[in-house]
């Protein structure tokens, strides 16, 4: 691990880290209120357009299991730094592209540059930070990838309804450059690190040798298929169901951000009162009540609603199994928080791969239906993991003891 940093340095860093996770989060969102205008541009239907959405989850995914072994060798905000930088390239390339073949190899490139940006900031605060002001410092990072999140359907749909969706990528560019000029500006002064001597495949080894990693890294990527990867369609589901604007569709979606502020600022609060597994459990009921909603809403205006507890009940459920992935290896932290996102990415890929023939062929609704049946399924399983995981550290240290 690297050396302790000065509290204001590391306070700066990470206010840095919220902006990459800023613009990461709203490049993964963007294109969901595109798609029913990238169908119209490259003549095809919506599930057709969704390609662009599974190119860019899968190279996300893949990548993790570059990026990890990487950040832990090398320094996790170094690699931040540039890849941030180099997700420059994929957005113009993005907006450039003449071609749903080549937009969808664009947004590949621009997933596999950005895939680095929030699982390796995750891991430098888990490095940098002390387990009694991790929670908060983790809450205030969070606080970028949320408002990302919530101006990525917004921004998206702003620009597919007034300037055309290639400026939407044009705006992200210049996001990206300016984080990446600001993180290598903070990196002055500091030397290239190689902490972690560890080959690759034993820190591997080290997350996945073990139980409890495989059972977290498992559900981590069914929770992804039955969130973010059916979330792709409720944009154009909204627009095509009630005749709202994109633009319109993109801001009842925002929502979800809301949600979202509404667990991290109070996080501290939400642990107290319910611990992890009664978190788990309600953060499950949440989603599956949220996505019933959008199945049997008669109006746009239940979406907001719906959307509001999707982010709440979203971030109870995954801010829980995240905190678990923190400590599945501390030696090789970035490996393991970024196979976490190797599977949640693979995962939201799946659902939207898998989703869109639905879509096509019988209607995003039933996607919905799918949803709130398996997410308190998730939540339940995670809580009784818990409690058993609970049970076993007890004996092992009464064990030790004796």
């Amino acid at each position: 691990m690297p050396a302790p940093l000065p509290g204001s340095r590391v306070d700066r860093i990470v206010f840095l880290l919220a902006c990459a996770a800023f613009a990461s989060s709203a490049a993964l969102r963007l294109v969901d209120p595109m798609l029913p205008a990238l169908a119209a541009d490259f003549r095809t239907t919506v599930g057709g357009a969704a390609i662009v959405v599974t190119a860019t989850g899968l190279a996300y995914g893949l990548l993790q299991l570059l990026f990890g072994p990487l950040g832990d060798h090398y320094g996790k905000l170094r690699v931040v730094t540039f890849a941030c930088l180099a997700s420059t390239v994929g957005a113009v390339a993005c907006a450039a592209s003449p071609s749903l073949d080549l937009l969808a190899l664009a947004r590949a490139l621009n997933g596999a540059t950005t895939a680095a940006l929030i699982p390796l900031s995750l891991a430098w605060i888990g490095d940098a930070v002390s387990m009694e002001h991790r929670q908060a410092t983790l809450a205030r990072f969070m606080t970028g990838q949320i408002i990302g999140l919530v101006s990525g359907h917004a921004i998206g749909g702003f620009f597919a309804e007034h300037l055309g969706w290639r400026w939407g990528f044009v705006f992200l560019a210049g996001l990206y450059l300016v984080v990446g000029l600001l993180l290598l500006a903070a990196l002055r002064g500091q030397h290239a690190t190689s902490a972690a001597p560890a080959r690759v495949p034993g820190r591997y080894r080290l997350v996945l040798g073990q139980a409890h990693g495989r059972f977290v890294l498992a559900l981590i990527f069914v929770e992804a298929i039955a969130t973010f990867g059916i979330m792709t369609f409720i944009p154009a589901y909204l627009h095509q169901r009630f005749g709202i604007s994109l633009f319109h569709a993109g801001l009842v979606v925002a929502a979800m951000g809301l949600g979202g502020l509404g667990y991290t600022l109070f996080a501290a609060h939400w642990v107290r009162a319910l611990g992890p597994r009664r978190l788990a459990r309600l953060g499950g009921l949440l989603l599956g009540l949220a996505f019933l909603i959008l199945a049997l809403a008669a109006d746009w205006g239940w979406g907001v609603l719906a959307c509001g507890l999707l982010g709440l009940g979203f971030y109870q459920l995954h801010n829980t199994l995240q905190t678990l992935a923190s400590q599945m290896a501390p030696q090789a932290r970035g490996t393991a928080l970024s196979l976490f996102a190797f599977c949640f990415f693979l995962g939201q890929a799946a659902g939207a791969g898998l989703g869109a023939p639905v879509v096509d062929h019988l209607g995003a609704h039933w996607l919905f239906l799918a949803a709130a049946m398996t997410l308190p399924l998730v939540g339940f399983v995670l809580a009784q993991h818990i409690k058993a995981r609970h049970r076993a550290l007890k004996r092992a240290a009464r064990g030790a003891a004796a």
